[in-house]
């Protein structure tokens, strides 16, 4: 992987760290083209923290706007998570080969 490659990884990472921004994700993946009023009625939060996950989000590449004024409308962009699934493909394959490493017993 490229320096390119791990900065890229790490802004995805990066926004989903935040428990507001799973659940807007996982309300995407249930109700594609979500209008941003919905999302801040399923979320529960102020209109301008939902803003401010969803431009995060955005940003990082791992959703859609559709401008269809005065509206806009939400969808997860196809793809954006693939490379983070094959890191976490990756890593979970290496922590399932026990041969690599052995700690020591302290007494």
């Amino acid at each position: 992987m490229t320096a390119r490659d791990d900065e890229r990884l790490a802004v995805l990472a990066k926004a989903l760290g935040h428990p507001a921004r799973l659940k807007i994700l996982m309300l995407l993946a249930r109700t594609p083209g979500c209008i941003g009023g919905d999302i801040v009625e399923a979320v529960g939060l102020a209109q301008s923290t939902v803003s401010e996950h969803l431009r995060i989000l955005k940003a990082a590449g791992v959703i859609e706007g559709q401008i269809d004024p005065p509206r806009i409308c939400y969808a997860l962009a196809p793809g954006a998570l693939a490379p983070l699934a094959a890191l976490i493909e990756t890593l979970d394959a290496a922590a399932s080969d026990t041969a690599c490493c052995v700690t020591p017993d302290q007494d």
